[in-house]
């Protein structure tokens, strides 16, 4: 009896320990965490929609919503359109485009 109970022990004590060691798995579904200040000031800033009608111009980027002349980081948003939203920094324009990889070619007529 005293050796089952020594067994169980020692297995009890192995498991615990295994279990200790194995490393967390990460879920795929969670939304990745905020980044510190100082990283995604880094990051350039990605176009993610553009809504345009009749009374209002808005654009989303990096997931917040800026109308015509609010601020993105140290930017304002100067110009909306259809694809692509224009930023300005002190003298200088950055042009951010909902596709920045696709080119518009115009169609060549046969």
């Amino acid at each position: 009896m005293a050796q089952r109970l020594i067994a169980l022990g020692l297995l009890f004590a192995a498991s615990t320990s295994q279990a200790a060691l194995a490393q967390a798995l990460n879920d795929p579904t969670r939304p990745p965490s905020a980044a510190s200040p100082q990283e995604s000031e880094a990051a350039p800033s990605r176009l993610q929609s553009v809504l345009i009608s009749p009374t209002r111009k808005i654009a989303v980027i990096d997931g917040r919503t800026v109308r015509l002349g609010e601020r993105v980081g140290d930017a304002t948003l100067v110009a909306i359109a259809p694809s692509e939203v224009t930023l300005q920094r002190g003298a200088k324009y950055e042009t951010l485009r909902m596709h920045p990889a696709v080119e518009k070619k115009p169609v060549k007529k046969p």
